[in-house]
């Protein structure tokens, strides 16, 4: 029986990797002699390089950057043998990197991200994916795009500052210092937010409170995006403010698009085509996913949704071991042949990530156990 392991990580508590050991471990009890693959999945968020560096061979590169208030840390990418560079833009401009009372999209910088592309490029990479998601900004991309060359001026000529707040003082942009490289490379972007640039749905409205934006700030940094991209136009770069996607990671997505013809991508798409998971699921006699909850969001462009779709196509059976199961329409539950929660006991929320992998395993021997029973009966 061949088996592919293909689940999330457990968010929290275990890495991709570790879900598939843990699944592994308990079937392996039940079937020892089974032939298993472990295929760590992601959505284009937070763990998509390590998933993509275990699966396709890459290596880390660690290199010094600025965070969003401009301070210096280390961050790190990785290079794959064919010239692709794996970037995660939270690395750099990540939420996680501020504390809450540090939380400002009227100053936080993506300078850290551009610095990161650009390593990339002068090590020569023909391609570079991109991870959106988890920023602290709301700046369009000025950062970034001030790391790799582009200079930005006020009516008086004066450069601008970084943040959000002024992109609304922008009059003027300067590209020829524009790295040579961008030009030259593939920019492909793993993004499963569906926002415009600016308006109700736009960066600033629905992801500037959550980065420490004020009412007022929120509306200031709305019509500042709308600003900086009506100038970006008149400077000739093609208008992508209205396109799903551009206000992903507070303009990140627009930025992208519109400087380094960048292809916006579910995330979830992006790692399935590097990693051939069709091939893998239809080379498969039953596929194992999973992810820590199980919800009406699974099946909008998350892994366990997107696996279950995939092995629908190929008739390979498909099972979902998650930690908790909540909210699921029976359209949603039918996509999966068996969903098994893993929660072994009622215990306080931090024993039950610490005991995640002992809950898993003991499920994928409970499911491996229960499906040689069912091979036993006539």
């Amino acid at each position: 029986m061949k088996i592919l392991i293909a689940p999330d990580s457990f968010k929290e508590s275990l890495e991709a990797l570790d879900v598939c050991h843990a699944i592994q471990a308990g079937f392996s009890q039940v079937f020892p002699d089974a032939d298993y693959k472990l295929l760590p999945m992601a959505d284009g968020g937070e763990g998509t390089s390590a998933v993509l560096s275990y699966v396709l061979g890459g290596r880390w590169k660690e290199v010094r950057v600025h965070d969003p208030l401009m301070r210096p840390i280390s961050a790190k990418y990785v290079l794959l043998p064919d010239a692709t560079a794996i970037i995660e833009i939270a690395q750099a401009c990540g939420l996680h990197l501020l504390t809450a009372a540090e939380r400002n999209p009227v100053i936080a910088s993506s300078y850290g991200v551009g610095e990161l592309i650009a390593d990339a490029l002068d090590e020569g990479v023909k391609r570079i994916i991109i991870g959106l998601g988890g920023s602290a900004t709301n700046d369009a991309g000025l950062g970034m795009l001030t790391a790799l060359g582009m200079t930005f001026y006020d009516s008086d000529e004066n450069i601008l500052a970084q943040g959000g707040g002024s992109l609304s003082s922008l009059q003027r942009l300067e590209a020829t210092s524009f790295h040579a490289g961008v030009l030259e490379t593939v920019f492909e972007v793993a993004c499963d937010v569906t926002n415009p640039l600016y308006g109700e749905l736009g960066a600033s409205a629905i992801f500037g409170p959550q980065k420490g934006a004020s009412p007022q700030q929120v509306n200031d940094l709305d019509q500042a995006l709308h600003h900086f991209a009506a100038i970006c136009e008149q400077h000739g770069y093609q208008d992508y403010q209205k396109i799903s996607g551009a206000g992903a990671a507070g303009g990140l997505g627009y930025a992208l698009m519109s400087f380094c013809q960048a292809e916006l991508k579910s995330g979830f798409d992006t790692v399935a085509k590097v990693t051939n998971l069709s091939q893998h699921i239809a080379d498969a006699d039953l596929v194992i996913t999973g992810e820590g909850k199980l919800d009406a969001q699974s099946a909008m462009g998350k892994v366990a949704g997107g696996i279950s779709q995939v092995a629908k196509a190929s008739h390979t059976p498909v099972i979902a071991i998650c930690g908790s199961v909540d909210s699921l329409e029976p359209a949603q539950s039918s996509q999966f042949d068996v969903i098994m929660p893993s929660i072994q006991k009622l215990e306080s929320i931090d024993s039950i990530f610490k005991n995640a992998y002992r809950n898993i395993e003991t499920t994928a021997a409970n499911i491996a156990a229960a499906i040689k029973l069912g091979q036993s009966i006539k």
